[in-house]
């Protein structure tokens, strides 16, 4: 059986959370961006280490639009290599809604919110350098908030400071889990990249896997960045392994395949009596239509 590249894609993935978070722990390096009174400041390393800084160009350029840059190797995959294209096409829809529903919305707030807002999380104002607790629910609708608009939530303590009176403020949801949304979202990446590199490699041109090979390389290194300067130890465990489970379980397919074969195979002899078809283009039939 030829290498699954999706297997190694994982491990390697693993190691580089693993690492980053095993040398966070010895070294003291990770922001705790579940304290409210330490996320809305620099990291403390920002200024001898330019990737802890949340401005660094690795962060603003690509990190924030990691999802974009897959998007981006991902169609010269699709267009240049008739494998499967809407097969394929329909993989990449799928981790879109993933990536969506864990990060933005999932029929009101996003699954990462719920999942923090159920495991302690509290909602607040940051008015200064205070963090001022409001009810959840401004946190779980995301409504802007003024003193205009609300005064009940602003404390008479707070006035003169240098919050102006409409300046509406976004509620955030502080403390409980905070889920590392980059290491989940930067494995969803490497992963389908690694997926589609599996079914493409024979087929796409030299560039278009050379850029992919490229993007996968600089995801991976990212995640052991974000694994060494952000997010409480646990946080970057539960985003890696949040990842879409279809992801996981696609992984599985040629050792789901040969260990249901047999039993699929007695299933269509029973039901369709003899079989004009060898054994082994049954198999066939079966991994090709498997996703």
């Amino acid at each position: 059986m030829s290498l699954d590249f999706r297997i190694p894609a994982l491990i390697v993935t693993a190691v580089a959370v693993a690492h980053g978070t095993y040398y966070s722990l010895q070294k003291s390096t990770y922001l705790d961006t579940s304290d409210p009174f330490l996320t809305s400041q620099p990291h403390p390393l920002a200024a001898t280490h330019t990737l802890a800084s949340k401005r660094s160009l690795l962060n603003v350029v690509f990190l924030k639009w990691s999802w974009a840059w897959t998007t981006a190797a991902f169609i010269p995959l699709l267009l240049t290599s008739p494998v499967k294209r809407t097969r394929r096409l329909l993989q990449w829809a799928f981790g879109t809604v993933a990536w969506f529903i864990f990060t933005s919305w999932f029929f009101g707030p996003s699954l990462f919110t719920r999942w923090t807002a159920a495991f302690g999380g509290e909602c607040g104002l940051h008015i200064g350098k205070a963090f001022v607790p409001i009810p959840q629910i401004y946190c779980l609708t995301s409504i802007p908030v003024a003193r205009s608009t609300h005064p009940e939530l602003f404390p008479v303590v707070f006035e003169g400071t240098d919050v102006q009176s409409n300046d509406p403020l976004i509620p955030r949801l502080r403390r409980g889990h905070d889920v590392s949304g980059h290491v989940f979202l930067l494995t969803l990446c490497v992963l389908f990249l690694t997926d589609q590199l599996r079914q493409t490699r024979t087929s796409a041109p030299l560039y278009a896997i050379g850029a992919s090979g490229a993007l996968l390389s600089l995801w991976i290194f990212s995640l052991w960045v974000t694994s060494v300067f952000f997010h409480a130890p646990l946080e970057k465990i539960s985003g890696f392994s949040s990842s879409p489970p279809y992801l996981f379980l696609r992984i599985l397919d040629p050792y789901v395949l040969q260990f249901l074969e047999p039993y699929a195979f007695s299933f269509l002899r029973h039901h369709c009596g003899s079989l004009s078809r060898p054994k082994a283009q049954l198999h066939k039939t079966l991994r090709l239509t498997s996703w």
